[in-house]
C-alpha cells in the first residue's frame, strides 16, 4: 500500500457505458472518420478566474510569499479543440458562442471534422442541432459517455491552463484575463509536442491505440 491522491469518478457514471465507449463507440468514430477522410478532434470548455489559487512559488523560509492581484472576481471561458497530430484550435469568450466556434473550426479544414465532446447541455441545444443539420459535411459531434470527463484528453488542456496561468497572470479586469488566456493558448499552438502529450494520460491513451479492446 502507498499513500496516493485518488482519481475522482462521478457516482452517476455507468461502467458499462464507459466500456461501450472504448469497445464500440470510439472504434466506430475512428472508422467513420477514416472513411470520410475526416479529422478527429477532442474539445472541452475551459475557464480562467481572477481568484484562482496561486500555485506554489519560491520564498524565504519562514516568510510566506505574497502575490498581489485584484480583489475583484471575474472569469473568461475558452473552447480548445486538440488532435493527436499536435494541432490546437481555440476561442476565448465571455459568453456562450459555441456556434461561432464551430464555424471557425470548420473554416480551418477542407474535410469533415469529427468533434468529440461531453454531454453538456450547450453541446446538445436546439441551436447547435440546427447548425449541425445545416452543415452536415463540415462537422459531426460525437458524445462521450455520461459523467466520464477522464475519457476526454482536452480535460488535460483545462488542467494545464489552470496550472500555468496563476504563475504569471496579474489581470485587473476581464479583458486582461482574456488576453492572458489567449496568450496561453497561442503558446500551446506552437508547441505541438505538448499538445500531443495531452493524449499520453493513463485514461486517454486509448485514443492512440489501434486496438482499444484491451481496456
Amino acid at each position: 500500500m502507498s499513500f496516493q491522491r485518488p482519481d475522482k469518478r462521478a457516482v452517476e457514471q455507468d461502467p458499462q457505458a464507459v466500456r461501450r465507449w472504448h469497445e464500440e463507440t470510439w472504434p466506430a468514430i475512428r472508422a467513420k472518420a477514416k472513411r470520410d477522410g475526416g479529422e478527429i478532434l477532442f474539445a472541452d470548455q475551459a475557464g480562467a478566474r481572477s481568484d484562482q489559487i496561486t500555485d506554489r512559488t519560491w520564498g524565504e523560509k519562514g516568510h510566506t510569499p505574497i502575490v498581489r492581484r485584484t480583489g475583484k472576481r471575474f472569469s473568461v471561458n475558452a473552447m480548445p479543440a486538440i488532435s493527436t497530430k499536435g494541432r490546437m484550435h481555440f476561442m476565448v469568450f465571455t459568453v456562450e458562442v459555441l456556434c461561432r466556434f464551430l464555424e471557425r473550426l470548420a473554416g480551418h479544414f477542407d474535410r469533415k471534422v469529427h468533434l468529440v465532446v461531453d454531454r453538456h447541455s450547450a453541446h446538445r441545444s436546439k441551436k447547435i442541432r440546427v447548425w449541425l443539420a445545416a452543415h452536415p459535411d463540415d462537422i459531426e459531434l460525437h458524445f462521450l459517455s455520461p459523467y466520464s470527463p477522464e475519457l476526454n484528453p482536452d480535460e488535460l488542456v483545462n488542467a494545464d491552463l489552470k496550472h500555468s496561468l496563476p504563475k504569471q497572470h496579474r489581470a485587473r479586469n476581464q479583458a486582461e484575463l482574456a488576453a492572458e488566456t489567449r496568450r496561453f493558448f497561442r503558446r500551446r499552438q506552437s508547441q505541438s509536442h505538448i499538445v500531443r502529450r495531452y493524449f499520453g494520460g493513463p485514461h486517454v491513451r486509448y485514443v492512440l491505440e489501434q486496438n482499444p479492446m484491451s481496456f
